[in-house]
């Protein structure tokens, strides 16, 4: 009987935990972990083998006798699916991958986890320089396919704290705070007298002092939510609001408009060490990191034996989308990236994610750097990675095989 195989030693509660074997086959067996505890999966990622034409690994009989792109979607569905039933209702899955089958990978996306369950398809910027081989453009992007398990309960939070800067705030308080004025109209033309009327109705404010009331006070001018061109709106707050927030988080102001100048109400948005803003769906290698940036940090733990990994940061900013405690399963680990940015992940936020990490025991190439070095199989490379990175935290692995 089939069967994950705990090394001799496993520490207990290591929340870093490697896994040798086929995924097809490790996958239905990952419940019986004892460091997941009974808990579902919280987010998948995935950096599948891309199909460049030449073969690919994982080439097993779900593929044989199939056309190139029907090869390559036959064997990742099965996977896909059984992982699909290990993710909790409010997961969701990052699968990496580029131009050759990412049109094929979303329609299976679709298949598997539902059209309507799709998120976003994020283009990532790994290759600065773009690659140089090719006799047209020089690419250098990937993407992002992000899938919820269903969309209706899924946790994930497309913000981080990491995209805020000061130059987003330019305005400073007497007070030293930095803040960014908003209109607390609401610019939305289909929020309106007719459709929000709860929200139609006068403050008054005084452009001198700033002061802004429900009710009238000296030196005060009424004033009523407009568009630009003059058409009635609404305010994105009720007076019960308006009343409740601090006196300074409004601010009454005299602007010139397309029909001359007139008083208005804005919003004080206040910078604060939590705040955080939306990812937007182009990342940049300033941002996360280049396939350059990823070799050194393979190199520095275990030396130059991987052509294209993915970079840390890449992963860490995945990471950032779920709780800190989230249980993280990358199934075709490569390189062992995914539990490394867990780990450095944790060292930064104080986190106790919980990854697991799968790789099949793929022999390296007879010529390779990583055979020069002395490993035999790519999960040697994902297992050394993991250990060498676990021990730069004062973390324990755990390691299981498939026999």
């Amino acid at each position: 009987m089939t069967e994950l195989r705990p090394d001799a030693g496993n520490p207990a509660g290591a929340r870093t935990v490697f896994v040798e074997g086929d995924n097809l086959d490790v996958l239905p067996l990952l419940p019986k972990l004892p460091e997941l505890e009974g808990r579902p999966v919280d987010l998948v990622y995935i950096d599948p083998p891309y199909n460049t034409g030449n073969g690919f690994a994982y080439a097993d009989k779900q593929g044989y006798g199939r056309g190139r792109h029907e090869a390559w979607t036959a064997m990742l569905r099965p996977r896909l699916e059984a992982a699909r039933d290990l993710m909790a209702p409010s997961g969701a899955i990052f699968v990496s991958i580029d131009d050759n089958e990412v049109a094929h990978l979303r329609l299976l996306l679709d298949e598997v986890f539902g059209e309507r369950n799709f998120i976003a398809q994020v283009v990532v910027n790994l290759n600065p320089k773009g690659r140089q081989l090719g006799p047209f453009f020089a690419t250098n992007h990937e993407y992002l396919l992000v899938y919820a398990r269903s969309l209706a309960a899924c946790a994930l939070d497309p913000t981080s704290t990491h995209e805020v800067t000061e130059a987003d705030f330019p305005q400073v308080h007497e007070d030293g705070r930095r803040f960014r004025h908003l209109p607390l109209r609401n610019t939305n033309k289909k929020s309106n007298p007719e459709t929000c009327r709860t929200l139609a109705y006068p403050l008054w404010g005084d452009p001198v002092s700033g002061r802004v009331a429900t009710t009238p006070f000296d030196g005060a001018r009424e004033i009523w939510p407009v568009f630009g061109d003059g058409s009635p709106a609404v305010w994105r707050w009720s007076t019960r609001l308006v009343d409740e927030r601090p006196a300074d988080d409004l601010v009454c102001r005299t602007l010139r408009g397309r029909l001359g100048e007139r008083v208005d109400v804005f919003q004080r948005d206040w910078l604060h060490p939590d705040r955080r803003k939306k990812l937007r769906t182009i990342w940049t290698h300033e941002e996360v990191g280049s396939t350059d940036t990823a070799v050194a940090e393979v190199k520095a733990l275990v030396g130059k034996v991987f052509e294209s990994p993915k970079p840390t940061g890449l992963l860490r900013r995945v990471l950032e989308t779920y709780p800190d405690d989230a249980v993280v399963l990358d199934f075709f680990a490569g390189s062992g990236t995914t539990g490394h940015a867990a780990l450095l992940a944790d060292a930064a936020d104080g986190g106790t994610r919980l990854s697991i990490s799968v790789n099949a025991p793929e022999e390296t190439r007879p010529a390779s750097p990583a055979r020069a070095a002395g490993f035999a199989r790519v999960s040697e490379i994902t297992e050394a990675r993991l250990r060498a990175a676990a021990a730069v935290h004062g973390a324990a692995v755990a390691a299981y095989r498939l026999g």
